[in-house]
């Protein structure tokens, strides 16, 4: 019988590999798609994508989305209050397991594993140890598509916001800035690829500064476009 998890959903390519992944390996049921978002914006904590895309985006993979509202500056304490509520609730519902995106960064992975230990829950990194550069390619071979949504502007122009994610990108990131975004240099958000039923389909709006970071407001389609399956 397979486990019971959750997998953490910021809508961007390393949750997206990590549900391929895991769909593959037979041993767990994502059972919840858990994302966090800010309530002063309505949209992803770091990424800036809107909550309705996020939302479509649960529709076309089939699986039910769960949704942690933050405030836009949380404390620890607070954070982890409302996710522990979450999480909890999902305990009690025979969930055992929580997965992540994570790639390398040990600290946030001893942080996660330490949240979890207290509900009583495993922490699992599909992804973890893996070479940054090859993951990314192998996204991009798969046919997945993704469009960068947030930059660092200490690392990265606006030029590189609103673009597709493909090799091309790939060779003109500055020295030093990781391929796969994994030191937050830049995230993404995933409009098709080999899970989804149907692509999201988005257009790209304003760019906004704030708080050393560039957004980039993805729009999304009209909603008797999607339902209706159009293809933009």
């Amino acid at each position: 019988m397979k486990k019971k998890m959750i997998l953490s959903w910021s809508g961007g390519k390393d949750c997206a590999l990590a549900r391929y992944l895991i769909g593959d390996s037979g041993y767990y049921e994502i059972v919840a798609l858990l994302t966090t978002v800010t309530e002063a914006y309505d949209r992803v904590s770091m990424h800036g994508v809107r909550r309705l895309l996020i939302e479509r985006q649960a529709e076309s993979l089939g699986i039910p989305l769960e949704t942690v509202f933050i405030p836009a500056e949380p404390t620890n304490q607070e954070y982890e209050r409302r996710m522990g509520n979450v999480l909890s609730g999902y305990k009690e519902h025979n969930v055992t397991a929580v997965a992540f995106g994570d790639v390398f960064l040990e600290e946030l992975r001893k942080y996660r594993e330490e949240n979890l230990a207290k509900a009583g829950m495993e922490a699992v990194f599909p992804l973890w140890g893996r070479e940054t550069a090859e993951l990314t390619g192998e996204f991009i071979d798969m046919g997945f598509e993704a469009i960068t949504t947030c930059v660092d502007s200490r690392l990265l122009d606006p030029s590189f916001l609103g673009k597709r994610l493909d090799r091309d990108l790939l060779s003109r990131l500055p020295s030093g800035v990781d391929p796969g975004g994994e030191n937050g240099e830049f995230h993404s958000f995933v409009c098709n690829g080999p899970i989804f039923a149907r692509k999201v389909n988005v257009s790209v709006g304003e760019v906004v500064l704030r708080d050393s970071f560039y957004f980039c407001d993805l729009l999304p389609e009209e909603e008797t476009d999607f339902l209706s399956g159009a293809i933009s």
